[in-house]
């Protein structure tokens, strides 16, 4: 969710402390000021990345109070209450929030909880929550700093003014938290493989992530989609980061980012065959004006589909093959709704995806496809909904809507002919 621009402004940091109970046995513990553990990181910083620092962020101490004030301010700029309000509605008529979730202070009170620290790109200064222990502030410094030489070679800042483009903000974000995450544990180990040195390899990593954000209340208590594009950036981000180092050595990602979750999760359609996610422009629509669009992307497709049959592998099987998605949530003379366009790889997988999310609108509303559904076009009428399903083509490319409207209103709303589709 695009609220990650939010998200990573007030960078969350709950990954410092599963780092530290796995690799504290083999660090160093340093005395003396911040300046001490900056002076000692830069060197080690610099050699694995490839780059020199300009020169080292300032690093200055924040109270609890001052880090919430900074996070509500993130939240009330106008351009993050547009994403926060259209997302809200969106994640709410897709079913993937509950109705009575106000995101904002949710979010809010989520962040508070989770950060230790936070580099900010606007000030070009490293933040520190006072009361930290000493251990977890270290291993966040050292994660920060990461994000500092990012910021000096990278515009941090325009990466997180990215509008209306979801997917792309998502994986250019896995790609800056995940070469932090990884670069951070590699240092720690002395520089050596993760996966050879760290007890447990790789997968305890990722078991380390899961447990160290479930351990924390407001977490625990969030939606699906919220713990996920949370975690997202860091755990397939960081897989994705060590990937890279692998096939890519001595070389520098910043230049050639991954545009789309898919790159992230399939490593093959970022290093074998780059495919490039299709852009979708919806056109005007018909019985409906939009109040507000974006995009999914792989990822939050998957989710959708995993948070209403709790199936994992058909929820992975009616994602793969995406190639590009819009949705616009809209206001009808009934009351609003969602219209969603997906563009896939093939029929094949097309038709996959027409087939569970058709599974995935029934087990929603516990309704079942009314007379005369085909497999091209299905229409469900329950709940004070009426949702429709209908697979067709666009520029010869095959595409699925997915439209949820209030009952009476007319589902005809994206129309394929005023659809334009670009790489």
């Amino acid at each position: 969710m695009s609220v990650r621009r939010t998200l990573r402004r007030a960078t969350v940091l709950a990954c410092g402390l599963l780092l530290f109970a796995a690799c504290d046995k083999q660090k160093q513990k340093l005395d003396g000021p911040y300046a001490t553990e900056v002076a000692e990181a830069v060197p080690m910083i610099e050699k694995s990345i490839g780059l020199k620092f300009k020169s080292p962020p300032k690093i200055e101490m924040r109270s609890k109070a001052q880090v919430r004030e900074f996070v509500l301010k993130q939240f009330t700029e106008p351009q993050s209450v547009r994403d926060l309000t259209g997302q809200e509605a969106a994640y709410k008529r897709l079913g993937i929030i509950p109705d009575t979730l106000q995101l904002q202070p949710f979010l809010a009170n989520l962040l508070e909880e989770q950060i230790v620290g936070y580099y900010d790109p606007r000030t070009k200064v490293l933040y520190v929550v006072e009361g930290a222990p000493k251990e977890v502030a270290d291993i966040t410094i050292t994660h920060e700093l990461v994000h500092a030489l990012q910021d000096q070679y990278i515009s941090m800042d325009s990466i997180q003014k990215v509008r209306d483009d979801n997917d792309r903000l998502s994986a250019a974000q896995a790609v800056l938290e995940g070469q932090a995450v990884y670069e951070q544990i590699s240092i720690m180990l002395g520089g050596s493989n993760i996966a050879i040195n760290l007890p447990g390899g790789w997968d305890r990593i990722r078991d380390l992530i899961r447990e160290s954000q479930s351990s924390m209340p407001i977490f625990a208590a969030a939606p699906r989609v919220i713990q996920e594009t949370l975690i997202f950036p860091y755990l397939s981000g960081a897989e994705f980061y060590r990937n890279y180092k692998e096939r890519k050595p001595d070389t520098l990602i910043y230049k050639a980012m991954p545009a789309s979750t898919e790159q992230i999760i399939h490593p093959a359609a970022f290093f074998v065959n780059r495919d490039a996610p299709t852009r979708v422009n919806l056109g005007a629509l018909s019985n409906a004006t939009a109040s507000y669009d974006n995009n999914l992307g792989e990822f939050e497709t998957k989710l959708f589909l995993f948070e209403h049959l709790n199936d994992q592998n058909e929820a992975v099987r009616g994602a793969a093959g995406w190639d590009g998605d819009r949705y616009a949530v809209i206001n009808t003379p009934q009351g609003p709704g969602i219209a969603w366009l997906t563009v896939w790889d093939s029929p094949v997988e097309a038709g996959e995806f027409f087939h569970i999310a058709g599974q995935a609108v029934e087990k929603r509303f516990r309704i079942k496809a009314t007379t005369g559904a085909s497999n091209t076009d299905k229409s469900y009428s329950g709940a004070n909904r009426s949702v429709r399903l209908t697979a067709a083509e666009v520029s010869g490319r095959s595409v699925v809507i997915y439209v949820d409207v209030p009952s009476g209103a007319n589902t005809s709303i994206i129309q394929p002919a005023q659809v334009r589709l670009t790489q």
